[in-house]
């Protein structure tokens, strides 16, 4: 990792793990699922540049990529990429770099730019995003979702967790797959409207499955729990207690 941005988290050596861990649970397939949703909905209709920004082990590059849009995979983890290489290697519209995402200038500018839950594992979250939507072009589509700060703040409030709030969040012990600089909505919604970008899509990813009373649900009601979310993930106040946030927004010109 650059040195410049040696407090981001990467995931070298635990990329295998990282990916068991989200995407082999219906936390991580319901986040994949929902964001794949919304993004159906918006993308181009017809094939174009894709930056996915920290995309790791590339499960949303393939989903792209099978819809024929030429996607560059960008991870600062040389051990998250080398599975995605694996994993995509019949996909010739793939191209991969590694590095962090502050520094993707060189690569030009891309009509969409996926930046699916980076910012929580960043030391200066906003500053990084300001330095991506330099990659953006005009007119061009930025899908961002992040780990939800005000919905953290919630989950520990129900679950009794107040000396942890009290620390900000803060523990010796930090456990190297939880996030640890998640967002508020709110500051997002401003800087991206400051930066003159229009907002056309918000919606909340996991809105309850998290809350849930009886786990066992996630997986016997699965479906009915995707219906759910997808029937309220968008509406007012809901979506603001999702454990992520998900939001398009588009860049003026073009």
């Amino acid at each position: 990792m650059h040195k410049q941005y040696s407090q981001d988290q990467s995931f070298d050596r635990i990329a295998e793990k990282f990916e068991k861990n989200i995407y082999g649970t219906t936390k991580g397939r319901l986040r994949h699922e929902l964001l794949e949703h919304y993004l159906h909905q918006h993308l181009p209709k017809t094939p174009v540049r894709v930056l996915d920004a920290g995309g790791g082990t590339g499960v949303m590059t393939q989903t792209l990529a099978e819809l024929g849009h030429q996607v560059t995979l960008n991870d600062v983890s040389e051990d998250a990429l080398a599975i995605a290489r694996q994993k995509l290697a019949n996909y010739p519209q793939v191209s991969y770099h590694c590095g962090p995402l502050q520094a993707l200038t060189e690569l030009g500018e891309f009509e969409l730019v996926l930046c699916h839950a980076v910012l929580e594992w960043l030391s200066r979250p906003l500053d990084a995003l300001d330095s991506l939507l330099q990659n953006l072009a005009p007119g061009g589509q930025l899908s961002l979702s992040f780990f939800n700060r005000d919905a953290h703040v919630f989950s520990n409030l129900i679950y009794g967790n107040f000396d942890y709030i009290d620390k900000d969040f803060v523990v010796p012990n930090r456990v190297r797959l939880n996030p640890n600089n998640a967002v508020c909505p709110s500051q997002v919604l401003d800087f991206l409207q400051a930066s003159g970008l229009q907002v056309v899509h918000k919606a909340g990813i996991r809105c309850f499955h998290d809350y849930v009373r009886d786990k066992s649900i996630q997986t016997s009601h699965y479906e009915q729990i995707k219906a759910k979310e997808l029937e309220y993930g968008t509406r007012h106040p809901y979506l603001w207690l999702g454990r992520y946030f998900h939001l398009i927004a588009i860049k003026p010109g073009g």
